[in-house]
């Protein structure tokens, strides 16, 4: 008998981002705007702090729900941002936002679990539950009207009482589609009523473009007893991708077990982390780190889609949060071959949306996280491919 991995593993799919990005490192003519991240770095007074932390010794273990300081730092961030009541005593923090999507499935989801997931949806939310054996019913968005739409009836139809969780982003990525705050209540009723686990990935809820300071919060509608679990993450509100360090709001009643599903994980965050995350929540510049983030992807995104209308034979859904213009090109279907030949020949990196699921086959999604320059130079070799 070969040794291989078990069939859950061995069925994942690998990063169609991470194929295009592969063929293009170590090329410096490169325009890459295939990853979701920006091109500056965290702002210094997070480093500072977490420099700070290190000198000061801060390397060793602290609590599996982490900082107390922090974890109240964040039910006040949360409170005041969301006018939710949140508590230091429901808040996790994690080593990343994608870690505390894993540790949210691992608490809640069995072998078998029927779990519903919107779609098309970055690889990692979807990959989680299946990761633990879960059976995955896919939900797709829709373009209606000129814009990225959700058929709230037929998804209520598809939440029938067998299943155990729906999975939400929204904002979302890829597309950037938003959920309303009507269209929240509808969808928790109906799962309060079935005993349907929520889980919302809210890690773009600041980068909206709808005049907003935030998208708002699913836990907006909440009772203290429903079924919902908020997944955060510091990485790209106040660019700090790299820190890897996120949070979950959870129920009070499941809080018991949270530890001992952290621990079997990572144990703890960094302390020295922690204190780059209580910088950004505390301290004023935090707030104006993420103003300035936002207006800059403000004018970004406007060049962006101002140029892409003027070309021709591109889509362009509207849509009003994350940092991404999801789009087709018409006449190009085959979503990687473009995305190949685009690195390949013009020097453009743009993720393919068949990475994001079958939904976004024939898509291409461009991060619009860069200064206007570049956005202008990516445009320029977008045009040479399709007057080629």
């Amino acid at each position: 008998m070969s040794a291989t991995a078990r069939p859950q593993v061995s069925a994942l799919s690998s990063s169609r981002i991470r194929d295009i990005a592969n063929a293009g490192m170590g090329r410096t003519d490169i325009a890459p705007f295939w990853f979701g991240e920006g091109d500056e770095v965290t702002p210094p007074f997070i480093r500072e702090a977490a420099q700070k932390a290190l000198a000061d010794g801060e390397t060793f273990y602290v609590h599996n729900l982490g900082l107390p300081e922090l974890r109240e730092a964040v039910a006040g961030y949360e409170s005041r941002l969301q006018a939710i009541p949140s508590s230091p005593e429901q808040i996790a923090i994690t080593g990343s936002g994608v870690s505390a999507l894993m540790i949210a499935n691992q608490l809640i989801v069995s072998p078998g679990d029927r779990v519903v997931v919107i779609t098309p949806i970055w690889p990692n939310i979807a990959e989680a539950p299946r990761l633990l054996g879960a059976e995955i019913v896919r939900f797709p968005l829709s373009v209606a009207d000129g814009k990225w739409s959700l058929d709230i009836e037929r998804l209520l139809d598809t939440l029938t009482p067998q299943t155990r969780m729906v999975i939400i982003n929204a904002p979302n990525n890829p597309t950037g589609f938003t959920l309303d705050r009507e269209a929240q209540k509808t969808i928790l009723e109906h799962c309060r009523k079935h005993g349907i686990w929520v889980l919302t990935d809210e890690v773009y809820e600041r980068l909206i473009f709808d005049g907003s300071d935030a998208a708002p919060s699913m836990l907006r509608h909440a009772e203290p007893d429903d079924r919902i679990v908020r997944v955060n993450s510091f990485s790209k509100s106040w660019r700090m991708t790299g820190w890897r360090l996120g949070w979950l709001t959870l129920p009070q009643a499941m809080m018991s077990d949270v530890p001992k599903v952290i621990e079997y994980n990572t144990s703890c965050a960094p302390s020295f982390i922690q204190r780059g995350g209580l910088a950004a929540l505390t301290d004023p510049r935090g707030e104006q780190t993420i103003a300035a983030l936002r207006s800059g992807l403000a004018a970004s995104r406007s060049a962006l889609l101002d140029g892409l209308s003027h070309m021709g034979r591109i889509e362009i859904p509207e849509a009003d949060g994350a940092m991404y213009a999801f789009f087709r090109i018409d006449g190009e279907p085959d979503d990687m071959a473009t995305a190949k030949t685009l690195v390949a020949d013009y020097g453009l990196g743009l993720a393919p949306g068949s990475a994001f699921g079958p939904e976004g086959e024939g898509w291409l999604r461009w991060c619009f996280a860069a200064g206007p320059d570049k956005i202008a130079v990516g445009l320029e070799r977008l045009e040479r491919f399709l007057k080629r």
